[in-house]
């Protein structure tokens, strides 16, 4: 089986081709970084645009890539929310005309279930799991039950770790994009420079605020007086973030003490942070769990976790109409409406 994924939500052209046997034959992908870069984040018409020059040359190369033919593809998955509607529109519109062409099933694809899923490609694990998904637009904790069962036990009330990243980067003039710069200047700064809230640490709530931080962050950036001291702003920042992710898992493995955990995931752009990556495994030691997340090429957005949540849905022959309308909103575990 081949299950061509194609991944388009929102600055990443990307494709792939993965088999059941969780062989990746190929992953394609195009960054669209440097257009975005002088805007300070994501332009959606931009994205849209370079989404619709890309996007046939990308799917190309990963069949190209594979070593195989057009004609031995099984299946097209592809994202069809949430995300950026005219990027997702691109994606899901090319993998369903080509679907249609070579009269094969076509699967549409949840991106969020996608990242949550994508360490069953990377790793043996099995169902149930508890899942710490953190990306540029989404922040939750879940018991993950199969593929289309998600228990969310945890959210964000205001935004995500990834945005909030993104934000402290524009402000203290780094630019975009916010994730790697804010890391690598964080291991160069002093992280007990700026003392800084850890919001929603103060009781056993599963729930992330991260508004009261970014103010936090603001304030404190006005007694920078010096490089060093923007540098020391990152790390403390990092930090800051770093300790309530520890704080809410930990809490999360105490709720889920009675269900047979097969381990902690942690997925999502954000799982690229390797501090925060780091911070959880030490925990998931300490609480003698096993700590999963893909490897930093596949937790930013690609198209081979969205060909793996393909041949997940392809073995349960969920396929869908070539009707299914693309949606910039569609939530975790919740039935899609047309």
């Amino acid at each position: 089986m081949y299950i061509l994924g194609i991944e388009s939500s929102c600055d990443e052209t990307a494709a792939a081709v993965v088999t059941e046997n969780k062989e990746i034959l190929s992953n394609v992908v195009y960054s669209q970084i440097q257009q975005h870069k002088p805007f300070g984040g994501v332009v959606p018409e931009i994205a849209a645009r370079a989404h619709l020059e890309k996007i046939d040359v990308v799917v190309e190369k990963a069949i190209h890539d594979a070593n195989i033919d057009i004609h031995d593809i099984s299946a097209i998955a592809s994202t069809c929310g949430p995300g950026l509607i005219g990027g997702v529109v691109v994606g899901a519109t090319f993998g369903k005309a080509l679907a249609m062409s070579l009269d094969i099933p076509f699967i549409a694809v949840n991106h969020i279930q996608a990242h949550a899923l994508s360490a069953r490609l990377t790793d043996d694990l099995p169902f149930p799991y508890l899942l710490f998904l953190a990306s540029g637009g989404h922040c939750q904790i879940c018991i993950v039950r199969d593929v289309d069962d998600f228990e969310v036990i945890g959210r964000t009330i205001d935004d995500s770790i990834g945005e909030s990243f993104d934000k402290v980067s524009k402000l203290l003039g780094y630019g975009y994009p916010g994730g790697a710069i804010i890391e690598k200047n964080a291991q160069l700064g002093n992280a007990e420079h700026f003392t800084l809230p850890r919001p929603l640490c103060a009781k056993s709530s599963l729930d992330f605020s991260f508004s009261g931080l970014k103010t936090a962050v603001l304030v404190a950036s006005q007694k920078c007086n010096t490089d060093q001291d923007k540098l020391d702003l990152c790390a403390s920042f990092q930090s800051a973030v770093t300790d309530v992710v520890e704080y809410k898992i930990k809490h999360a493995l105490k709720r889920c003490k009675d269900i047979n955990l097969s381990g902690v995931v942690m997925g999502g752009g954000v799982a690229a942070n390797s501090s925060i990556r780091k911070r959880l495994e030490n925990l998931c030691q300490k609480y003698n769990t096993k700590f999963f997340a893909p490897p930093v090429k596949y937790c930013t957005d690609n198209g081979a976790m969205i060909a793996w949540l393909g041949v997940e849905k392809y073995q349960k022959k969920q396929f869908s109409d070539l009707g299914f309308k693309p949606t910039p909103r569609w939530e975790l575990g919740g039935k899609f409406q047309q």
